[in-house]
């Protein structure tokens, strides 16, 4: 089938991400020297710095690597709630809803530290050595992608209006950062810079890396962060709010290490990260699958994964969280999901099925089953006609208030030893909270995707961690890691990435490996009807939007089967990524999405 790029194959190195000039930076720390986790952690600061519009250091990031030799592990670097932050207190200020921007949506950062322990434990390279790259371009310039420049017009009012620290960065003179021009960031690579300064003598390797995870929990990073916090800002509630950041929050809050979650599925094993984030839907859609899948690609095929897909998003809201016990167990069995299969019919379903796991009865908040109206479609990411900022599925949603569905990045990782990495980077966002003056970079909101209700799995707790719909996967044929993969894209992420995986693993192998790219570049498609995790929530039922690429008579028959189906642009589903190794024989393969012309994979 035609490709926009070969599947790259080579037995060095393979890097891919979603940002080229990551891509490449990760790909010279391989060329150094460096070992996947080493080359990670320089593309995801690259990353930090040339889509600040998607993700930042004080976001979150969940992290699948595989060490060669040993066993797939989690990385969690999703900030906890602070202290502070009750559902009581938030409804206290006359909320029902955490608010989409602002400090009082910022969880405890959890990108930067996060990161910095996947350098000390599995890495190779000293600090300075990961952060020349995002230092150069921070400190010298980089060409910005065209949706840099898009996404700060949606919020030039608010950013000189209101955010104007922000303004400084991404309005100087006021105009809006324009490809072909260099972008700077002087104060994020004066951070950098001091961060380096400040530990130079703090010992050896692992040592200093200890160092500046202090000073990033303590010390002059984490007074500014909180400096920030309590700054009263204007939010997508259209008041001012000071957030609940504290010092006790940073000093007190570490990423940290968990064992996957895993499903067995026609051969291969597929890791996920745990129920705090969506991962486990990927899962228990495999788990919805029947042993007799329609063809590939088939009108059957396509509804056969919408309606899993439906189900398995529905359990995620009703059961997926930090703040209770998830009957992870009963949502992937057999048994269950036989149950759940029975219920997918010819015609297509609008209504949101709540499973019972273990005979639990499912509650949601009033807001999880509210409609969108279609007139809110002028900043629908879904919407048919010519793509913009604002319509692009894997960009961020911005209107002019600052109300933002937001996005992320994504990076994958191979070296030639076989360790091997998936991360996907988030939060923290030019869109989500002003910019911090002294470091060059603002706060996240992920608690934003918290509910204000009180004894629900997502309940706003101190302490807990949002549910997060970041989610990148790693699959196992033989107990031998061979893929690694993800997407940006919010909600869509697990239907992206199933909807690849499947293609990948079905579909008959070219040129010798997995055809990585043809699974990317094939149509891909997504539905809405779930809660979406953004504020201001709500779903849209019955909802599929398609690629115009689609076979027309795949979206006929659809529509005939009672879809509400949108035909959106021709290359607008999915910004995957992916790399994999072959264990017999050592070949390294690398693919990386066209859509949004900015994905790149490199290696050799």
């Amino acid at each position: 089938m035609f490709t926009t790029r070969p599947t790259l194959q080579g037995t060095f190195g393979m890097v891919a991400s979603t940002h080229w000039l990551a891509s490449q930076s990760a790909m010279a720390v391989l060329e150094a020297g460096g070992n996947a986790f080493d080359a990670a952690v320089a593309g995801a600061f690259v990353l930090h710095v040339v889509e600040p519009h998607l993700n930042g250091p004080a976001g979150e990031v969940p992290i699948l690597l595989a060490p060669a030799g040993g066993a797939v592990r989690v990385l969690c670097g999703q900030g906890v709630a602070p202290a502070g932050a009750t559902a009581a207190h938030y409804r206290g200020l006359g909320l029902d809803l955490v608010p989409g921007t602002g400090p009082l949506a910022a969880a405890v950062p959890g990108a930067f530290d996060a990161w910095l322990l996947l350098l000390r434990d599995h890495g190779t390279r000293s600090l300075d050595d990961v952060l020349r790259y995002a230092i150069g371009y921070a400190e010298h310039g980089h060409p910005p992608v065209e949706r840099i420049g898009a996404t700060v017009e949606t919020v030039r009012r608010l950013f000189e209006t209101e955010w104007t620290s922000s303004a400084d960065l991404y309005l100087p003179g006021g105009r809006a950062p324009r490809p072909g021009e260099p972008l700077r960031n002087p104060a994020l690579a004066a951070t950098w810079k001091r961060l380096l300064a400040e530990t130079a003598g703090a010992g050896d390797r692992e040592a200093r890396i200890d160092a500046a995870r202090e000073v990033w929990r303590t010390g002059f990073i984490a007074e500014a962060l909180v400096r920030q916090s309590r700054r009263p800002t204007l939010d997508t509630s259209g008041e001012r709010h000071t957030g609940t950041l504290t010092e006790a929050d940073l000093a007190g809050w570490s990423a940290s290490y968990e064992s996957p979650v895993t499903y067995d599925w026609n051969g291969w094993t597929v890791c996920k990260a745990g129920p705090w984030s969506q991962g486990p839907a990927l899962l228990q859609q495999l788990a919805l699958l029947p042993a007799e899948l329609p063809a590939y690609g088939s009108a059957d095929y396509v509804h056969l994964l919408i309606e899993g897909c439906k189900l398995a998003m529905a359990d995620r809201e009703a059961w997926y969280g930090d703040a209770a016990d998830v009957p992870l167990a009963d949502l992937l069995s057999d048994g269950y999901n036989a149950g759940r299969r029975a219920l997918v019919g010819a015609e297509a379903s609008y209504e949101l099925r709540l499973g019972r796991p273990g005979g639990r009865s499912p509650r949601l908040p009033e807001q999880a089953h509210a409609r969108v109206d279609d007139g809110d479609r002028a900043f629908d990411p879904m919407g048919a006609g010519e793509p913009t900022v604002a319509e692009i599925p894997g960009e961020p949603h911005v209107a002019v208030d600052g109300t933002t569905r937001g996005d992320t990045c994504h990076l994958d990782v191979v070296d030639r030893w076989g360790n091997m990495v998936a991360a996907t980077p988030s939060g923290g966002w030019l869109q989500s909270n002003p910019v911090v003056p002294e470091l060059g970079f603002p706060l996240g909101t992920r608690l934003q995707m918290t509910w204000l209700e009180e004894g629900l799995p997502n309940t706003l707790t101190p302490g807990r961690r949002p549910r997060t719909t970041l989610t990148p996967s790693l699959a196992l044929r033989g107990g031998v890691p061979v893929l690694a993969f993800g997407t940006p894209g919010g909600d869509q992420q697990d239907q992206w990435q199933l909807h690849f995986f499947l293609a990948a693993a079905l579909r008959a192998p070219v040129r010798g490996g997995l055809d990585l790219q043809g699974a990317i570049d094939a149509p891909n498609w997504h539905n809405d009807s779930f809660p979406s995790s953004f504020h201001p929530r709500g779903r849209r039922p019955g909802s599929v939007t398609v690629e115009s690429r689609a076979d027309a008579g795949v979206i006929e028959e659809l529509r005939r089967r009672g879809h509400d189906v949108t035909v959106g642009p021709p290359w607008s589903e999915g910004r995957l990524c992916a790399v994999a190794r072959d264990p017999e024989t050592g070949v390294l393969l690398a693919a990386a999405n066209p859509r949004g012309m900015q994905g790149y994979a490199v290696g050799r």
